[in-house]
């Protein structure tokens, strides 16, 4: 899609920083001198994100910030922002409507534009989950489109060329998450350190690194996927892991909701192992199997514990829960899942 010059002013709510106007200009979507205004997005912490009105349409802006905005010190490479643009419009190409359509890009400033998708016809995810909404079959789809993105990038040359950021993951993913972790939780240090080194050492697949339900849209033909600023040609464990891990952590706080949350999860993994063809998908299984509680107990003892998990009764069920599981390893995700909801019902 070519972008288009706006004949008139953008609407919106703020005057635009001068750095992202000026970004614009150089990808030809403003005049330079022309006054720009957009709306601040909220809900991300590693990134400005602004919804501007051009002509054209409503388009997404978005800059890499150094620091992340979370209480807990966490600074990662703005240049993730070349990485993201990559993921994006590799996976648009492997699955058409997968991810927002790139209309520019500025290296000057680490910014870029997408495609604005409407809030009522595109819902998060995250926010279906919370509210109660819980369908099998869109996760069912989840999986299946990160599967057909690992199937179509595995041990190909060109994608571990394009996508050599084992520093960026390591610093937005691997450090925060599981090493960080360690630190607060040194009883179980030795076993996330080793999943981290674990997973830093494998490179099969094109990772999302955040395949999380705030950065997918329920879209009308399918899953729509966002930020993917921590993209890296890795272990796939990393992304199947890490959406899994929402589904369980949802449980928690939707008691109501634990059967269909259950159900979700066997139908994301079912959908997503049925297209590993690059290795044994039972091995791949087990590794995600052992990594998924290193990453339940990130989200409560690292750099970015889920914000819905408010009551330390709550964050101390998933510390035991977690403990538990990385004591004692499954070599399935289905016998995780089955301890989990085992422990949260007794």
């Amino acid at each position: 899609m070519t972008p288009v010059r706006p004949q008139q002013n953008t609407r919106g709510d703020t005057e635009l920083p001068a750095a992202l106007r000026d970004a614009l200009a150089r990808m030809g979507l403003v005049a330079p001198d022309e006054s720009v205004r957009g709306t601040a997005l909220e809900g991300g912490v590693s990134s400005d994100i602004w919804r501007v009105d051009l002509c054209s349409g409503p388009v997404c802006v978005k800059r890499a910030l150094p620091k992340l905005k979370v209480d807990a010190e966490w600074r990662a490479p703005v240049e993730r922002n070349r990485y993201e643009v990559a993921w994006l419009r590799a996976a648009e190409a492997i699955v058409p409507g997968a991810a927002p359509t790139v209309l520019g890009e500025d290296p000057a400033s680490y910014a870029f534009v997408m495609a604005c998708l409407e809030p009522g016809l595109y819902p998060l995810w995250k926010t279906q989950l919370l509210g109660g909404k819980v369908s099998a079959d869109f996760a069912r789809q989840v999986g299946d489109v990160v599967g057909r993105i690992h199937a179509a990038s595995a041990d190909r040359d060109d994608f571990a060329a394009a996508f050599r950021s084992d520093e960026n993951f390591y610093a937005i993913r691997l450090e925060p998450y599981l090493i960080a972790a360690a630190r607060n939780q040194p009883d179980v240090g030795d076993v996330l350190e080793a999943l981290a080194k674990t997973t830093a050492s494998v490179r099969r697949v094109l990772v999302h690194g955040d395949v999380s339900p705030k950065n997918i849209l329920a879209g009308p033909c399918g899953p729509v996927f966002l930020d993917a600023e921590c993209a890296w040609f890795g272990d796939p464990a990393f992304d199947l892991a890490f959406c899994l891990n929402h589904l369980l952590l949802k449980g928690i706080v939707v008691p109501l909701a634990r059967d269909d949350l259950k159900r979700a999860f066997e139908a994301l993994r079912a959908a997503y192992l049925s297209v590993v063809d690059w290795e044994p998908a039972d091995e791949l299984e087990a590794r995600t199997a052992r990594l998924l509680p290193g990453l339940t107990l990130a989200r409560v003892d690292g750099k970015s514990p889920v914000e819905y998990l408010q009551s330390e009764s709550d964050r101390s069920l998933v510390r035991a829960v977690a403990k538990a599981l990385l004591a004692r390893p499954k070599e399935t995700l289905t016998q995780v899942s089955e301890f989990w909801w085992t422990a949260l019902a007794s």
